[in-house]
């Protein structure tokens, strides 16, 4: 009897269980665009918030009336009644707003501020609108107005990033979920993003290579997926800029269409500028004395265009969008310094027009092909992004021949003449995850797998060709002790096999060999393979009041050897130097602590975030007593090795707002580097930045008539000198800066027109970035800079069919 009992009451689960049925609620606004974290509540049902697609999915409902309830603060509420049958139910709700000046300021701080709080490492998150207050000549230069985030510049127009004050193949930059792989070592190799393309960006500090593997060492650039448009939405933008100082005029359209479960959006950027302007007219290159015409650097304008396109579909569990794009860019280097040594150029010629690019100067096209799938399977949201990317970078130079290179370019030499160096990058990269969710623990498993493909081209040699290959597997688990409580727990295994290739000289050099003169082409590289394996994993604490925000985190990262660091043996021409590698280089491993704390009672916010860390083996490039002169003019040779070093440093933001109008900001930054051991022991670290801090006051009028998201807003940094440096490095001396932002919007034939003015250097000051490429060659930032940018936003309402 007792078995019968038992068996009926299985059968009756397992039949309730079969006929419950989903309600799937799309949240979105007037502009048909997704609303992120809406309250959803079903009556006699768990609530729930919906996410970046404006979308929640409420499982294992019975069949029979609901009620759904959907709010959010700046919107009204709306309640939407029916009856679930047999079939899943999707609820489009469309959220009025009950002021439009509220609606985007709510929105974004609720979404951002919760995401923060729950972070492992200490996250910065801006939204495009953020980008277009700040806009910048790059992606990088328009972030760095944040604590913590510098840029290697290179010009007007190409920037690299710095976390911390490390760059290079130390930050991993992900777009749409995959490592963007470039030429990332060189300095003045710019990044290849579009920043009109980019609607939210995150800045994780601290060690990230539990989640991204090898490079993150410290940290990550997050350009996250765009959301999707509202069902049955068709619209887009049109983005007009304009600089003084480089005379840059640009556009960035857009346009996106979605049925119910089908998408399409395309994108086309352009921008033309010409040489930019510093506030001197004279500068010295080694002792070497350079004259500017009008103030301008000869040969630093630039082109540079963005196709992007995607499509896709997205269902109640399935969704799949691809992605594909093009950036393309030419610029010129700054023509009285690059070479072997400072040299004469034809002024005449560079100066009879400044939109022109003349020798030297490089071509960069970066072609990248995505796909993100998602599959929503009862507990599991299985995760598939595949991608791949061609990275094709050329530079072009005329024929200088050094050392025992011939003096006439040689016709039979299968190598166009002014083709200096050409890196060609193919990577094919693999990421699958699997989100689980097992009562208060949200687990998140995955593996990453890139194959790399570098080939070289060139008369002129640097770094050997490679094949690379990545595979890494890791778990991550968010455990939610309590409301307050949060716990965090990381681990990740990587294997990495680098295979390089020879290379061998074009052109005989001298050489004796048993006192007999002889002749030989000499091997600048040889085959090498090398494998690599690595265990790292990270630990997390947060704790959160209405009130306070304490976070914690302790982590192990690492970095396996470039190719450059491993084999390079030649001229690096923006240098002035001769750079070798070492083949015998060991695995870069970092230790860090990040810590946080925040304290916000609505009108004060403080914030500070330190961090200690520790690398056993950090690979520097070392300067010798030696000098070349088989490929060089005697230049410096530079040789890399690795030491034991140790930094420190941290954030603090301070945010007052006394009234809804008003706000004063402070976000300072400060890091301190040394190295303790090799031959450099006692110093810091190149590209150390100094200590900062900038000072903000923006106002923001509550009623302005027909305008809205009206503001002014003031920056004024100073900057410390850094007297801290490796030697060749220079010292740098400190700077004050002030900017100037204002933007409003306006209403258009039922379209809300946004219109951002900078001015940059407002005093037209002198100063030197030490982060910056040309800061090298003393060679000041840009000039006073007015920048105008006009968003005019578009939509259609197309038939709805069923």
């Amino acid at each position: 009897m007792k078995f019968f009992l038992m068996l009926c009451c299985v059968v009756v689960c397992i039949t309730a269980h079969t006929q419950s049925r989903r309600i799937i609620v799309t949240v979105s606004d007037d502009n048909h665009l997704p609303v992120t974290g809406a309250s959803i509540e079903l009556k006699n049902a768990a609530a729930g918030v919906s996410d970046s697609t404006g979308r929640y999915i409420f499982r294992q409902v019975s069949p029979g009336p609901y009620e759904a309830k959907v709010s959010m603060q700046g919107y009204k509420t709306v309640i939407k009644t029916g009856v679930l049958k047999n079939t899943d139910v999707s609820l489009i709700i469309r959220l009025h707003p009950e002021s439009h000046t509220l609606q985007e300021v709510v929105v974004q701080n609720n979404s951002i501020t919760t995401r923060k709080k729950e972070a492992m490492l200490n996250m910065d998150i801006v939204k495009a609108g953020f980008i277009q207050q700040h806009l910048g000549g790059s992606l990088m230069q328009s972030l760095q107005r944040l604590p913590g985030v510098k840029t290697i510049g290179i010009g007007s127009g190409q920037s690299k990033p710095l976390i911390r004050g490390l760059g290079f193949n130390r930050v991993v930059v992900l777009d749409r979920g995959i490592k963007h792989e470039g030429q990332q070592w060189g300095a003045d190799h710019g990044l290849e993003i579009d920043q009109f393309a980019v609607q939210e960006v995150e800045i994780l500090k601290g060690p990230a290579s539990f989640a991204y593997g090898s490079d993150a060492i410290a940290g990550a650039v997050n350009i996250r997926r765009p959301p999707l448009p509202a069902p049955h939405s068709f619209g887009g933008d049109v983005n007009l800029i304009g600089k003084t100082n480089n005379d840059l005029l640009g556009t960035s359209v857009n346009m996106y269409y979605r049925t119910k479960k089908w998408m399409t959006a395309a994108r086309f950027t352009i921008q033309d500028y010409g040489d930019y302007k510093v506030p001197a007219d004279r500068l010295y290159i080694y002792d070497f004395a350079v004259d500017l015409y009008q103030n301008y650097l000869r040969n630093t304008a630039g082109r540079e265009t963005g196709i992007h396109f995607s499509t896709g579909y997205t269902g109640n569990r399935l969704k799949s969008i691809f992605y594909l794009s093009n950036i393309y860019s030419k610029t010129g280097f700054f023509a009285n310094a690059h070479g072997l040594e400072p040299r004469q150029v034809d002024a005449p010629m560079h100066d009879a027009g400044s939109r022109d690019i003349l020798s030297p100067y490089q071509r960069v096209n970066h072609l990248k092909i995505l796909n993100h799938t998602t599959y929503t399977l009862n507990d599991h949201q299985l995760e598939l992004e595949t991608g791949f990317q061609n990275n094709l970078r050329q530079e072009y130079n005329h024929y200088v021949n050094h050392g025992y290179m011939p003096a006439i370019y040689p016709d039979s030499l299968n190598i166009p003449r002014n083709l200096e160096r050409a890196f060609d990058k193919n990577v094919y990269s693999l990421n699958l995850r699997d989100h689980i969710k097992i009562g208060n623990h949200q687990l998140e498993t995955g593996i990453n797998g890139e194959i790399q493909n570098n080939t070289i081209n060139g008369w002129s040699f640097l770094v050997p060709a490679f094949n690379q290959q990545n595979l890494g597997a890791y778990v991550y688990d968010k455990w939610r002790v309590s409301e307050k409580l949060l716990l965090h727990g990381a681990m990740r295994y990587d294997h990495v096999h680098l295979a390089m290739k020879k290379y061998t000289d074009w052109f005989p050099s001298a050489s004796t060999v048993n006192g007999t003169a002889e002749k030989e082409y000499l091997v600048r590289a040889d085959n090498i393979n090398r494998s690599f394996n690595s265990v790292t994993g990270s630990l997390g604490i947060n704790y959160n009041t209405n009130r306070w925000e304490l976070k914690g985190n302790i982590g192990k990262s690492f970095r396996v050897p470039i190719a450059k660091e491993l084999g390079a043996n030649g001229v690096n021409y923006h240098y002035f130097s001769y750079e070798k590698g070492y083949a015998q280089l060991k695995p870069e491993e970092s230790y860090q602590l990040d810590l946080g704390t925040a304290y916000d009672n609505s009108i004060v916010r403080v914030q500070f975030n330190p961090f200690f860390n520790y690398f056993p083996n950090y690979i520097y490039l070392n300067p010798t007593a030696g000098h070349d002169y088989f490929y060089g003019a005697g230049n410096q040779i530079f040789e890399y090795a690795q030491a034991r070093v140790m930094r420190y440093g941290g954030e603090l933001q301070v945010k007052y707002q006394p009234w809804e109008n008003l706000s004063a900001e402070v976000l300072g930054e400060y890091i301190y580097a040394k190295q303790l051991s090799g031959d450099k022991k006692g110093y810091t670290l190149p590209f150390s930045p100094p200590a900062s801090v900038l000072f903000n006051v923006t106002y923001q009028p509550v009623h302005t008539g027909i305008l809205t998201n009206t503001y002014l807003s003031v920056d004024y940094r100073i900057t410390a000198a850094q007297n801290n440096i490796v030697p060749p490095e220079k010292k740098t001396e400190g700077y004050n800066l002030l900017n100037i932002q204002a933007g409003t919007s306006f209403p258009l034939q039922g379209q809300k027109i946004e219109v951002s003015l900078q001015l940059q250097n407002v005093l037209d000051a002198k100063y030197l970035s030490h982060t910056s490429f040309y800061r090298l060659i003393g060679l000041p930032e840009q000039g006073r800079n007015l920048v105008l940018s006009l968003r005019i936003p578009f939509s259609f309402k197309p038939a709805v069919h069923p």
